[in-house]
């Protein structure tokens, strides 16, 4: 599978299309950052992507983990996100509504 890589300065509107996208095609997508910036930019992008796939009844999940990546012929430590999609539920919007 294709990852997403977001940067500090990715569009969040754009970065989430394609997360949307992903999901829909394959069912889940993994999006990667490195960076405070990064990482921001990639949270933005999947709370929008989540708004993208209502029209689909889609909702989405999310895993964080770390990995380590070469750049450059050095090792960086990145946030990976394996997002999933699953069907929407009523019961979840009200158990998320109630936080």
């Amino acid at each position: 599978m294709d990852v997403i890589k977001v940067s500090a300065t990715s569009r969040s509107t754009s970065v989430a299309g394609a997360i949307a996208g992903m999901l829909r095609e394959h069912g889940s997508a993994y999006i990667q950052a490195i960076g405070a910036g990064a990482v921001n930019q990639a949270v933005k992008a999947t709370v929008i992507a989540r708004g993208y796939l209502e029209q689909d009844s889609l909702d989405l999940i999310c895993q964080p983990l770390f990995t380590e990546v070469e750049i450059n012929g050095q090792e960086r430590t990145a946030v990976k996100f394996l997002v999933k999609s699953i069907e929407r539920s009523v019961d979840v919007l009200a158990e998320v509504d109630a936080l």
